[in-house]
């Protein structure tokens, strides 16, 4: 058995290749971009042409995924956990239409907030849609349970949540890889997947029937397993990434019941508080293990963790925080240092989105009332310093809308930045409310050509913003056109000053490719042209 040095990220999209994918559908988004990246560099996904273009919006991505199930082949998505939001009405109603291929979400949960706006828990998702979840512990469960996930989720025609965390995502072990397995043949479903209610209620009584299936399946999962010891005093359950941090802690010698698939099993949990004076729940996220581990054992035994302080409530679960849950001392390190600057992240020296944002200052600065409300992108970074333009910046589209509601409410200039991909994937539908509002907003969408923030992979609306916002209603004369550029700041300000005073929606558009990019193209074409 071969064995590789993978990333989180790359043991699942391996996982999923070896498991027959046909289809991997994902918008990027950190810590899930690597997975759809590997898929599209695999050769064998290129030999068997499986589908990995990026998709515009998560919502997209689940309902393309849901169509490939639909023919009877395997289909991934992948996301970060806010993008479960977006995806929600179709991965609710994909656990009422059922499944034919099997279908795995895979959702990367982003703890502590390194790269997000939220620490939402996507464990909360699947058990809102009543459909299995699988949480592995290191990147060798990573790579098994992508079989097993496709696995479960045609036993049962039901979708399986993969969640992973951070931590795992992007960290590296190695992992023994077996052999490819052959992609489905095309079987599209002879079962009606249209939710009229009358079919919706039928279904959704099926879903309720299969719960007592996911539950057998929890309790005898290879991936939920209890390890025991002659102290009873207290018993652990470790789910998923906290498994690891609890055996770096106390070894074997503890009462362990690791959790890595869900419903929770109710068995294994009653087994061992049945056994142990205590329970310590080791959860990296929300509190959901903790919760539920509370309603099944009610006063079987005191219980511990995120809800009673023992863990904190908030951030990335540790090996220290969970060493000192244990009464284990941890040794300190270095305090930070107290004199030295510090050093915000800052938009790339030569980055377009620096020159817009320069324009903007001395524009906005003559109207004292202004507001610019801002979007989730590497231009988020305008609202620190030097710039310190944007009051805002809340979720996926945001900006048009929010800047929308301030003018209706009659605050004037209303100014919207938001860059090109996350205006395909959420600002297409605030614009056409402005427009027929009849909003006095103006909106600038700073197009770099690429999704910047997550590295440059393609964004979905490049070379049709223009014909995008004229097909939406804006006028014609007022989409317009920049090139971000020092040299051009007296005809960017000109024209920014114009649409500002237009009474209605203007767009515009500066126009510039991101300077990684372009200095990654111009490498690849050296290299091209010396091969």
């Amino acid at each position: 058995m071969e064995k590789k040095l993978l990333l989180g990220d790359e043991a699942i999209a391996l996982g999923a290749l070896n498991a027959g994918l046909s289809g991997v559908y994902a918008y990027p988004g950190t810590p899930s971009t690597e997975i759809t990246e590997f898929i599209q560099n695999s050769p064998l996904a290129k030999e068997r042409n499986v589908r990995s273009r990026w998709c515009t919006n998560e919502k997209t991505a689940m309902e393309a995924a849901l169509g490939m199930s639909y023919a009877g082949k395997r289909a991934l998505v992948c996301m970060k956990h806010v993008g479960m939001n977006v995806c929600a009405d179709a991965f609710v109603n994909s656990a009422i239409t059922g499944v034919k291929g099997g279908l795995v979400v895979l959702a990367a949960d982003d703890p502590s907030m390194h790269s997000s706006q939220n620490e939402q828990d996507s464990r909360f998702y699947a058990k809102f849609a009543l459909i299995p979840a699988l949480e592995p512990s290191n990147q060798q469960e990573a790579y098994d349970m992508m079989a097993a996930a496709f696995e479960l989720s045609e036993t049962l025609h039901e979708p399986v949540m993969l969640r992973i965390v951070t931590r795992l995502a992007h960290s590296r072990a190695a992992v023994s890889i077996g052999e490819a397995k052959s992609q489905n043949a095309l079987s599209p479903s002879t079962d009606s997947w249209v939710l009229l209610p009358g079919i919706a209620r039928k279904k959704y009584d099926t879903l309720i029937e299969k719960q007592k299936d996911m539950m057998a399946a929890s309790e005898n999962s290879p991936f939920n397993k209890a390890e025991s010891t002659d102290d009873k005093s207290l018993g652990i359950i470790a789910c998923g990434i906290g498994y690891n941090y609890v055996k770096e802690a106390i070894g074997d010698n503890a009462n362990i019941l690791k959790i890595s698939q869900y419903p929770l099993p109710a068995e294994k949990i009653m087994a061992l508080a049945e056994e142990c004076s205590e329970i310590l729940v080791v959860e990296d996220g929300q509190p959901v293990a903790e919760e539920g581990v509370r309603c099944i054992i009610g006063d079987k035994a005191p219980i511990r963790g995120r809800l009673t302080g023992h863990l904190p409530r908030t951030g990335e679960l540790t090996p220290d925080n969970v060493a000192k849950a244990l009464g284990i001392a941890v040794k300190e390190g270095f305090a930070p240092a107290t004199n030295i600057a510090a050093r915000p992240p800052q938009l790339c020296q030569g980055c377009g989105h620096r020159d817009v944002y320069a324009a903007l200052n001395e524009v906005a600065a003559e109207y004292p009332d202004h507001r610019i409300f801002g979007d989730i992108g590497c231009y988020t970074l305008g609202a620190l310093p030097p710039f310190k333009a944007l009051s805002s910046c809340v979720d996926m589209g945001a900006s048009i809308t929010m800047a929308k509601g301030a003018a209706d409410a009659g605050l004037f200039p209303a100014i919207a930045v938001i860059g090109d991909s996350t205006f395909t994937h959420s600002g297409m539908t605030g614009l056409l409310d402005a427009v027929n509002d009849k909003s006095n907003i103006t909106v600038v969408i700073s197009d770099n050509l690429t999704t910047g923030m997550t590295g440059g992979q393609d964004s979905a609306g490049t070379n049709k913003f223009e014909a995008i916002c004229i097909a939406l209603g804006v006028e014609p004369e007022h989409v317009r056109v920049v090139v971000p550029l020092p040299k051009n700041m007296p005809e960017i300000t000109r024209i920014i000053r114009e649409e500002i005073e237009y009474n209605g929606v203007s767009v515009i558009i500066p126009r510039r490719e991101c300077i990684q990019t372009f200095a990654r193209h111009a490498r690849e074409a050296k290299k091209a042209k010396e091969a």
